[in-house]
């Protein structure tokens, strides 16, 4: 059998192995998206809008610890055609899993001067690494 008649069925054979692996990289933009179910090795990125001409600050409560570590620190952007200042953005972290087992990443978007006031927002979501 000549090399090239070889070639089709491996070729169909590496991208049919491709197809079952499960995404690297998870995005997460809402709370409604949790609770997650990760794979050990996978990243996480989250993001969220954000605001922080008002004073409002994301916060990480709980960084599911037990399966999760941050690869990045928040990054704050906001639209680049948005052309208004004061215009809210978007905020981002990334995190890998890197044990199996459960967590829980939760962050608080208040002001950091009042911090006995309840928070503006929370996201919530339980983490399930396998």
């Amino acid at each position: 059998m000549s090399p090239t008649r070889l070639l089709l069925p491996l070729s169909l054979l590496l991208l049919t192995a491709c197809a079952a692996q499960p995404k690297h990289n998870v995005t997460v933009e809402e709370q409604s998206q949790c609770p997650l179910s990760l794979i050990n090795g996978q990243n996480l990125i989250l993001t969220l809008p954000s605001n922080p001409t008002t004073g409002y600050r994301w916060a990480i409560q709980d960084s599911a610890g037990g399966v999760l570590r941050t690869i990045s620190p928040e990054v704050y952007s906001n639209p680049k055609d948005s052309g208004l200042v004061g215009a809210g953005g978007q905020s981002t972290w990334r995190f890998q899993t890197f044990a199996t087992g459960n967590g829980r990443l939760r962050l608080t978007s208040q002001r950091p001067w009042e911090p006995e006031a309840e928070p503006a927002q929370t996201f919530d979501c339980t983490i399930t690494v396998n």
